[in-house]
């Protein structure tokens, strides 16, 4: 493509010309509208599985070209995500890859949504997901980093400062908070593809986002039977508790989870 990838054009390094805004927003327009035709309007569903800065291509006008289809899956009968077994690791780069893929291996619409996001904040920031920010005297991850800046009420700092203040503060906000929602550690509370598309057009609000990041916990949790379960808050269970309740061999999640969190509460209230 002519103008190469995006990460070339974010990376400092390189030497090239700084994205304005609008070429930053353009990008991110096309690449909501290539995820949702892939999830949604092909004759199978289709999964990405490797979402990231290096695989998007830039045409001459700079049009998003979403490339390297080497990952990719088509979900058949519909199947809803896709394992392979056998594999040494997780296929996908660190920093895009959802946090439930190292647990089930599984590839999912849902895990191409984080991947998403991540893309999203790395646009908007300037910043490689996968590199760590230091900020008083602290290593934040890009995602931890501009949800610590949301909790303080000055998400427009994460912006890239390159752009030397020349954006639209409201789009900016509403494509960081997207990219905060797409980044939720639970996979079942990030936006469809179809929401997305809105969203980023402004047609559709951006969902709350919490000031705090949602821990992860896997198995995740609904929060609805969660709350009929305990007849009260969360507030109580702590994260190495969650942790420590695994899935059956075949991940049958619908029927072990109300009893896996029963029993888990029940260890915790000896």
């Amino acid at each position: 493509m002519p103008k190469g990838s995006l990460e070339k054009h974010l990376d400092e390094a390189s030497g090239q010309t700084t994205l304005n805004w609008s070429h930053r927003n353009k990008i991110l327009v096309g690449l909501a509208s290539a995820l949702h035709y892939l999830h949604n309007e092909c004759d199978q569903k289709v999964v990405h599985r490797d979402l990231k800065a290096s695989n998007i291509l830039l045409d001459e006008d700079f049009n998003a070209r979403l490339g390297d289809f080497g990952l990719a899956r088509a979900l058949e009968n519909d199947r809803n995500s896709y394992a392979e077994l056998g594999l040494g690791g997780v296929p996908g780069t660190i920093g895009y890859v959802a946090p439930e893929c190292f647990h089930t291996g599984r590839a999912t619409p849902e895990s191409d949504v984080f991947g998403f996001g991540a893309v999203v904040l790395e646009v908007v920031c300037g910043r490689n997901p996968g590199a760590k920010i230091h900020h008083d005297q602290h290593l934040y991850s890009l995602v931890d980093w501009v949800w610590m800046l949301h909790r303080e009420r000055r998400i427009d700092e994460a912006v890239d400062v390159r752009l030397q203040n020349d954006f639209d503060i409201n789009e900016a906000e509403r494509l960081l908070l997207l990219g905060l929602a797409c980044s939720h550690p639970v996979h079942s509370e990030r936006p469809t593809t179809r929401d997305i598309v809105q969203i980023i057009s402004g047609t559709l609000p951006v969902p709350r986002v919490s000031p705090f990041k949602p821990v992860f916990t896997w198995p995740s949790i609904d929060m609805a039977t969660a709350t009929s379960i305990t007849d009260g808050s969360l507030s109580s269970i702590t994260n190495s508790s969650l942790s420590s309740i695994t899935l059956s061999a075949r991940e049958s999640i619908r029927i072990q989870k109300v009893n896996s969190f029963q029993r888990a509460t029940s260890r915790l209230s000896v």
